[in-house]
């Protein structure tokens, strides 16, 4: 197996604006059901990381602050195979890969499915600033064929790195 360095190299070679996403990112993420209406809001600081050591060349920390003081820290680390970033965890098993229609390289894609809702799956799609700090992305929830509801995203990048977080 390549080491870390390696495999960030060939992660930095194939998925460029993914790498753009390395460091901390705060913002927004706001919940919408079928019909349109506001569910569910809280505040986010999510920590994107590709270490040189260790098991995964990609890993996500997603802490959530909703305004009654519950707190929620999700873990996502994920492996690196055929163009793309691959997650498999307790909550999630998905992927996450750029778009090459994009000529602009602004567009991520990723598609997952809950683990214990096999029946619910997830689009996302991310688009990053031109200036590499503003990005907005959008969840689309899909049960049974059907939009379940979808969640708005809105973040800045605070910092470049996440060494020492």
């Amino acid at each position: 197996m390549p080491d870390g360095a390696a495999v960030k190299d060939t992660i930095r070679s194939a998925m460029p604006l993914l790498v753009r996403n390395e460091g901390i990112w705060e913002g927004w993420y706001r919940y919408y059901d079928a019909e349109g209406n506001k569910i569910d809001e809280h505040r986010s600081r999510l920590v994107c990381r590709f270490p040189t050591s260790g098991p995964y060349p990609y890993h996500q920390t997603n802490h959530y602050t909703w305004d009654n003081g519950k707190k929620e820290v999700r873990d996502f680390p994920a492996t690196f195979r055929d163009g793309r970033v691959w997650f498999d965890n307790e909550l999630i098993s998905g992927w996450a890969a750029e778009v090459p229609l994009d000529e602009k390289h602004r567009t991520t894609m990723l598609h997952w499915v809950r683990k214990g809702e096999p029946d619910t799956y997830l689009y996302e799609m991310i688009q990053n600033s031109d200036c590499g700090r503003y990005r907005t992305r959008v969840w689309q929830w899909i049960r049974a064929g059907q939009t379940r509801m979808r969640t708005l995203i809105d973040e800045h990048k605070v910092s470049d790195s996440w060494e020492g977080y």
